[in-house]
């Protein structure tokens, strides 16, 4: 990788990739203001939902899914608390240990804004797809798919 170079074409195409990816940031970001909670608290309830059956929603899992570190992980939670989304239990195995869980509201919640971002996906993930596309499928390969 040391010698390989990028053409005008990479530079293009990373930049389309990152504008793809901050255009879906920016829809997410609104739907989750105009549902009434900032698009943190959003990634907190989705980060939630989605952890998979064998892990613990501990604060700590939720801090390392989220790239942030406890305390603002804790402050997250004490927000979406106070406002009915989630709640804290105590650890089954070791007590000292706080687990999340989000509500029925703050499930009422999260469907409406995941319906949101399904559709908005469907409608225009084609470009963030074909962006993706363009930089981690060599030039070659496409041009063989699609054909002479």
């Amino acid at each position: 990788m040391a010698n390989e170079r990028l053409s005008r074409t990479d530079y293009r195409s990373l930049a389309e990739f990152r504008f793809q990816i901050r255009r879906f940031q920016h829809f997410s970001e609104k739907a989750a203001r105009k549902s009434g909670i900032n698009p943190a608290q959003h990634q907190l309830l989705l980060a939630l939902k989605g952890i998979p059956a064998e892990t613990v929603p501990s604060i700590g899992h939720l801090a390392e899914r989220l790239f942030l570190r406890h305390h603002s992980t804790v402050e997250l939670v004490d927000r979406l608390e106070r406002r009915g989304l989630v709640r804290r239990e105590p650890g089954v195995t070791d007590r000292r240990q706080v687990l999340v869980r989000i509500t029925s509201r703050g499930d009422r919640l999260l469907e409406q804004l995941s319906l949101i971002h399904r559709a908005e996906l469907r409608s225009g993930g084609v470009s963030l797809l074909r962006s993706l596309q363009m930089l981690v499928v060599p030039t070659s390969a496409r041009l063989k798919r699609q054909g002479p």
